[in-house]
């Protein structure tokens, strides 16, 4: 037999016609109750990991530090939108990231000076106002537009403020970023801040030049109150009967107001009246006046609607703009909000990392790839903002500078977290109020600020994974309405924790195994403890006073010990944490010390157990141990920081040597120079006055002996001594080879790259260039480049 089912089609899925046959309609029935249980088990599931979620951070008074985190915002959507980005439960690892990136933007632009983030002038719920009622059509109010004008110009100053920075190094574009994009990208129409600052005043009222409609019926109106308060002063002043009158304005229409129980003899309409109230008149001779008024008014509102209805029309066509806008700005204030955070507390940035693997190795490369966490000198971060407040309370107050002092010596103590890459499970001992609970509470915010893109209360360098879920179990979770006790409430959350915690979580419980029979408790806590250490959290962080879990580090690599320090000799905790070291019981040596009598104290010790005794022999041997380590660490670390610095210094000095030697070889290659222009200015000049010299010589003695004749010669060198006509004769000579010497050296040009010889100077010399027409040469002679004439040089 066959079976016919017919079917439909819906876009990608198929609906079955369940009438075709009743087999068919019962599966259906049964596979639909299969998947609502499903689903009503998926939700279910969601909702007790929302209500664990909630719970762990409501003990780690996350909504403090959110509130705390929120007041540093500028308007009250910004602070809306910190709290709701901050109690965000589902950041990626990627938006974790992008969140730190935004907020070292705004750190860098509030370090850089040049911008001015305070944006608490700017309201945003009445801009927010105005976009939602142009979005309708509905005319915006006056306060409205003037929002949008203020939203708009500091938008547009943040844009100019940035476009400076660039303007001074275009590497700030990179260091704003994501920032930067966001701001360039903002579209700011300055015409409608014109437009409405033509019609709006500062107050956010319609100015009378926004048409000529509005002038003259504000006009009418002064007038029209002007004559109304003449009338009302001047029927005043005509009562004579002594009762006391003065103008009130009702509903926009004047009248005279007469004092309680009294009479008065205007005639006019009774507006009210009452015991101990007075009675309201308006005189006949005003109602005219006043209707007039009504109607300017009337007349004046219409103009104004008028006006800003073409607002609206001219907002309508940047509607997008202004809303992507002011979302924008708002972000902007969460950003700026977390920036400041960070700085007023003095956060360092944390280098957040993601788990590759289920082997537990890291991303990340560095001399810290080795710890899973690495906090140095972490704050609590409501305990030092709490310290900072008291702080500055107390200065303001100059004149008690004694609780200023007995403040600043309450500061909160530090602590170190440091968990290494193999570390599941972190267990600390200690005695009560030593700290374990802040340790776990600090820890905890930590990570949960860095994931939320704070910054973290810790010195740098600062490194921590990203968990999924901070899960927590702290504190008294006693259950009068379920009947449940504080040990069964304890149990159910750590229930609860273990079953929603994945291998990326963080796991923090409190005084694990306690509330119950202390060996019950120990086992039961020991059974947690490595559950979670074989298929649990990421990490987890446990307390306890139980001293049968501080042996677990000797079985199982997964964990490691720490304690909490103790002042034996001021009987008191120091609130630090000695990570590697057990805790060890003080009971019995504190109680020595308070003075019980001995042999009470040599009973415990017997009952105690001198092997416990000499474990805790050992412990104090590695508490020293573990203090002359952290002794030579920090003064190896001085040393490092010390030769850092004395390697710097070293450096700037070789620098500065480095640049001494090039300033003053300049400085002789300058004096050099000048010294050698001021030789060849002298040389030249020199070489000028000769050649002048020896041009005015020879011309001299080719003029007298043109103007002499034969005969005089002949006769002047008979009548003179015999010696002269050969003198005359060794002149001409002389002047002939000259003139020869001329025309040869004339003839024969040096080539470029010849050497030649400078008389001079003394010296060779090569030829750099031949200027012919001129009968000149230039030639360089060492770092002297000389202009000479060819009778200068010899070849």
């Amino acid at each position: 037999m066959m079976i016919s089912v017919s079917t439909v089609q819906f876009g990608n899925s198929i609906a079955i016609n369940s009438c075709a046959f009743p087999a068919t309609r019962r599966s259906v029935r049964i596979r639909t109750r299969a998947f609502l249980r499903q689903l009503h088990s998926n939700s279910n599931d969601l909702a007790r990991k929302s209500a664990v979620l909630h719970d762990s951070l409501r003990v780690l008074e996350w909504d403090k530090v959110c509130d705390s985190v929120a007041s540093f915002a500028g308007t009250s959507l910004g602070r809306e939108a910190t709290k709701a980005q901050l109690w965000s439960l589902n950041q990626s690892y990627e938006d974790s990231r992008a969140l730190l990136a935004e907020t070292n933007a705004a750190v860098e632009m509030l370090k850089y000076g040049g911008f001015v983030m305070d944006l608490s002038g700017i309201d945003v719920v009445t801009v927010k106002s105005a976009v939602q009622h142009v979005s309708r059509g509905l005319p915006v109010y006056g306060n409205e537009a003037t929002a949008i004008a203020d939203l708009l110009q500091f938008a547009k100053m943040v844009q100019f403020n940035l476009n400076c920075a660039l303007k001074e190094d275009t590497d700030w574009y990179n260091r704003f970023m994501p920032l930067s994009e966001v701001i360039i990208g903002w579209v700011i129409n300055q015409q409608l801040v014109m437009s409405i600052q033509q019609v709006i005043d500062e107050n956010g009222s319609v100015k009378d030049s926004a048409s000529s409609n509005l002038k003259r019926a504000r006009d009418r109106m002064r007038m029209l109150e002007r004559k109304l308060y003449q009338l009302m002063d001047s029927l005043i002043r005509n009562e004579s009967d002594g009762t006391s009158l003065e103008v009130s304005n009702i509903d926009g229409r004047w009248c005279i107001k007469a004092g309680a129980d009294e009479l008065t003899n205007l005639k006019g309409l009774l507006l009210s009246s009452g015991s101990g109230v007075g009675s309201l008149v308006e005189p006949l001779s005003a109602v005219l006046l006043n209707d007039e008024l009504q109607q300017a008014r009337a007349l004046a509102e219409k103009a104004e609607e008028e006006v800003l209805l073409m607002l609206t029309e001219k907002m309508k066509t940047d509607l997008g703009d202004i809303h992507n806008l002011l979302k924008s700005i708002i972000q902007l204030d969460v950003v700026n909000a977390r920036a400041k955070y960070g700085l007023s507390l003095g956060g360092t940035c944390p280098d957040l990392f993601l788990t590759k693997d289920e082997n537990w190795s890291f991303n990340s490369e560095g001399t810290l790839s080795e710890w899973t966490v690495y906090l140095l000198k972490a704050y609590h971060p409501l305990l030092l903002q709490e310290y900072r407040q008291m702080l500055r309370k107390a200065r303001r107050d100059v004149n008690d500078a004694s609780a200023v002092s007995k403040i600043e010596a309450a500061h909160p103590v530090p602590v170190d977290f440091l968990i290494a890459n193999k570390t599941r499970i972190a267990v600390i001992t200690g005695p009560n109020t030593g700290g374990k609970t802040i340790c776990l509470k600090t820890v905890g915010l930590a990570a949960m600020m860095a994931k939320s893109g704070l910054y973290v209360l810790a010195s740098e360098p600062v490194r921590i994974p990203w968990f999924d879920f901070i899960f927590a179990d702290i504190g008294d979770e006693q259950s009068l309405s379920q009947c449940l006790s504080t040990f069964s409430g304890h149990l159910k959350q750590i229930s609860a924790i273990q079953t929603q915690s994945t291998n990326n979580s963080l796991v923090l419980l409190d005084e694990v195994g306690a509330g119950t029979n202390p060996l019950e408790g120990a086992a039961l806590g020991i059974s947690l403890l490595e559950s979670f250490a074989d298929s649990g959290a990421l990490l987890t962080v446990a307390t306890t006073h139980h001293g049968e879990l501080k042996t677990l580090k000797y079985s199982n690599e997964a964990f490691e010990n720490a304690s909490v320090e103790f002042d034996e000799v001021n009987l008191k905790p120091t609130y630090k944490i000695l990570w590697g070291v057990p805790g060890r019981s003080n009971a019995v040596n504190v109680a020595e010390r308070l003075g019980l009598p001995r042999a009470v104290l040599d009973s415990a010790r017997e009952l105690y157990g001198t092997a416990i005794e000499e474990i805790n022999g050992v412990i104090i041997d590695m508490e020293r141990h573990k203090k002359d380590f952290e002794e030579h660490i920090h003064e190896a670390q001085h040393y490092l920081i010390l030769s850092r610095k004395l390697n710097e210094d070293l450096l700037v000095a070789q620098r500065k040597v480095m640049e001494h030697g090039i300033s003053q070889r300049h400085r002789k290659m300058q004096e050099t120079s000048e010294a050698a222009t001021i030789a060849c200015s002298i040389l030249h000049k020199k070489l000028l006055q000769h050649r002048t010299f020896a041009v005015q010589h020879y011309k001299k003695a080719t003029v007298i002996n043109s103007q002499q004749t034969p005969v005089a010669k002949s006769h002047h060198a008979k009548a003179d001594d015999g010696q002269h006509p050969r003198a005359d004769a060794a002149a001409g000579a002389d002047s002939v080879e000259y003139k020869q010497s001329l025309s040869d050296k004339k003839i024969e040009l040096p080539k470029v790259g010849a050497v030649v010889h400078v008389p001079s100077l003394c010296k060779n010399a090569m030829v750099l260039k031949v200027e012919p027409s001129k009968e000149e040469i230039i030639v360089q002679a060492n770092n002297m480049k000389l202009k000479l004439r060819l009778s200068d040089i010899e070849t």
